[in-house]
């Protein structure tokens, strides 16, 4: 749906369903205003995501194949890692199934997570990571273990992928020269960020910006139910002057408490596409991509591992400091990109399965914040 409008000089302004998603104006009057005014810490980034797998020598090879480089490898730990220097990206232990455990957050300084363990009864503790360092285990509203961690060494760069030297219109950067981008993995920088599902998306959404000190950068609601408040957030961590991505953490109400994705970023949309024709070459299944979303603005694309947990490669996102007040839009599949193929239900999750109907029928009886009214706006939203 597009509306088209005459501006003061008398040129049409075509404003289409994909412009103005993202508002610098804040909340409505009584709204969530998106941060806390006193957290306990303000953590600095994602760390690690942490995962349990039963084939670990499978679950590296998806992992080079992917991009990711090898910090450390034992007999029951796999840690991942990106070419940035700082900590690793992803650690791997063997457990009977294929599962998401939970993140990693990284604290600014050591001494808060002294701060930490003391408001929240916690203790700090040494930390399992290649290098050392301490810790603090936490729990969020949705069941998460939550890890705050301060490391005391930070791996070495690595090598990077060269971004190609591009011509726009009149600016001819390269010339006699041809270019082929290299069919070879995308090489992974760096952990963006994890996409979780709860059935207790306010608690849990009050919980990281009132313990972690994170911000929201964008709300979406159930469209005509703005009243009832958002049913999503995009989180990323505040660091004051200092503009960070746009989201480090995205939380949605649904009918299941789970991992939903996570981002990894990568050098430029070359390296996403030639990476994506490596993957499909060794077997493995697209779940949604190439695009550009909104919340967000980055490229992407999306990938299933042989377990079927979703991981994208992205590039080029939006950066944002603490000054920018959150977003407000209604959820609508067409809302996820400005451009690109259509989603996919694999992507959605709206492919039906007896787990998902479990799901859908324990969220009903529970004592959370699900009702057939948002069931209904989510699938809803999943179709429009």
């Amino acid at each position: 749906m597009s509306e088209t409008r005459v501006n003061a000089v008398g040129v049409p302004d075509v404003r289409t369903a994909h412009q103005d998603l993202h508002s610098g104006q804040g909340a409505l009057r009584g709204e969530h205003p998106g941060r806390s005014r006193n957290p306990v810490i303000k953590v600095a980034d994602l760390a690690w995501l942490e995962f349990e797998k039963p084939d670990l020598d499978r679950a590296e090879v998806f992992a080079r194949d992917f991009g990711f480089g090898i910090a450390a490898r034992s007999e029951t730990e796999l840690w991942l890692r990106g070419t940035f220097a700082g900590s690793p990206c992803m650690v791997i232990r063997r457990g009977r199934t294929s599962r998401f455990i939970g993140p990693a957050f990284r604290a600014a300084e050591r001494a808060d997570l002294d701060r930490l363990a003391r408001v929240t009864g916690t203790s700090v503790r040494d930390a399992d990571v290649p290098g050392g360092g301490k810790a603090v285990d936490l729990l969020d509203p949705s069941g998460f273990p939550v890890r705050v961690v301060h490391c005391a060494a930070e791996l070495p760069a690595l090598p990077e992928q060269q971004p190609l030297l591009l011509n726009f219109g009149t600016g001819h950067r390269r010339t006699n020269v041809t270019q082929r981008p290299p069919r070879e993995p995308s090489r992974i920088q760096r952990l963006g960020h994890v996409v979780l599902e709860t059935r207790v998306f306010g608690r849990a959404l009050d919980w990281y910006l009132d313990t972690l000190g994170m911000i929201v950068s964008d709300f979406l609601f159930l469209d005509g139910r703005r009243g009832r408040g958002p049913t999503m957030a995009f989180i990323r961590c505040d660091q004051g002057s200092r503009a960070v991505d746009h989201h480090t953490l995205a939380m949605h109400l649904g009918p299941g408490n789970g991992y939903v994705h996570s981002a990894y970023q990568v050098t430029d949309l070359d390296s996403i596409a030639a990476g994506g024709e490596y993957l499909a070459e060794r077997g493995y299944r697209r779940s949604w991509g190439i695009g550009r979303h909104i919340q967000g603005s980055q490229l992407f694309d999306y990938w299933r591992d042989p377990d079927r947990l979703m991981l994208e490669h992205f590039a080029d996102g939006d950066l944002f400091s603490c000054d920018l007040e959150p977003g407000w839009a209604p959820m609508s599949t067409c809302g996820l990109a400005q451009w690109g193929p259509p989603a996919t239900r694999d992507f959605l999750g709206t492919s039906p399965s007896p787990q998902r109907v479990r799901d859908v029928i324990e969220a009903l009886r529970g004592d959370n914040e699900m009702d057939p009214a948002r069931l209904l706006g989510l699938l809803k939203a999943a179709t429009s």
